[in-house]
């Protein structure tokens, strides 16, 4: 098993597929586990270190994947001939996925989405829907003692209110344990961030605030409804 429970959720999020894209794949661990499993038939590992992408060709050749694998040095999607059927972007803030999927143009048109952000989340909501995709599905997962959120996207029309493009649509709904601690951690953040704030004279705590306030709502509606 080559992956994590990170790693792992992102797999069982992909649809089964032709052809699987992992962008920025560096040690190739999880495009590897794409094969193993079955769940595609091809991996483009794509980097634009290629020190990194030899990191995955030296993996892959070690557990004999490499006549299922191609490889492209490039920025994102660019160095692809054609659309894959899904795509993995993981590992990154989500200004530089938002920046991958913007600079793509058609080698990702109409391919499913997985995206993992590190930070930066709701940016990268807003240029999934500024880019016409529709988010169908989410998860929260914890790996290592870290909190990840995963998002898959596909092409459609949609309107998210600014709490849904904070916190996440499906995640709202869904309110798991992972998720609920996810939201305690982004209260600390926030309430560590705002008191940097207060020593600097000129600094805007406006969109924190708002923040903090989603926030708080959601644990305080999950702890109303516990109490039902």
């Amino acid at each position: 098993m080559l992956t994590d429970e990170r790693l792992s959720l992102i797999i069982d999020m992909l649809p089964k597929s032709n052809i699987i894209a992992d962008i920025g794949t560096d040690h190739g661990r999880l495009g590897a586990q794409l094969l193993l499993s079955g769940k595609c038939e091809r991996v483009w590992f794509s980097d634009i270190s290629a020190p990194s992408l030899d990191k995955a060709r030296n993996l892959c050749q070690r557990l004999d994947l490499s006549n299922r694998a191609d490889f492209f040095v490039g920025d994102g999607a660019q160095a692809f001939p054609h659309s894959p059927n899904a795509a993995v972007i993981a590992g990154m803030g989500g200004v530089t996925i938002s920046e991958i999927l913007r600079g793509a143009g058609d080698k990702l048109k109409g391919t499913h989405l997985v995206l993992q952000p590190n930070v930066y989340i709701y940016e990268l909501r807003k240029t999934l829907v500024d880019l016409g995709y529709k988010i169908t599905n989410e998860k929260c997962v914890i790996s290592a003692n870290r909190k990840y959120i995963l998002i898959y996207a596909e092409s459609g029309t949609v309107n998210y209110t600014e709490t849904e493009l904070m916190a996440g649509p499906f995640l709202i709904k869904e309110k798991s344990e992972a998720f609920m601690e996810y939201a305690a951690f982004r209260i600390r953040v926030i309430h560590k961030a705002l008191r940097g704030i207060e020593q600097s004279e000129n600094a805007d705590s406006s969109a924190l605030l708002k923040e903090l306030n989603v926030w708080k709502e959601i644990i305080n509606e999950s702890n109303s409804n516990a109490d039902l």
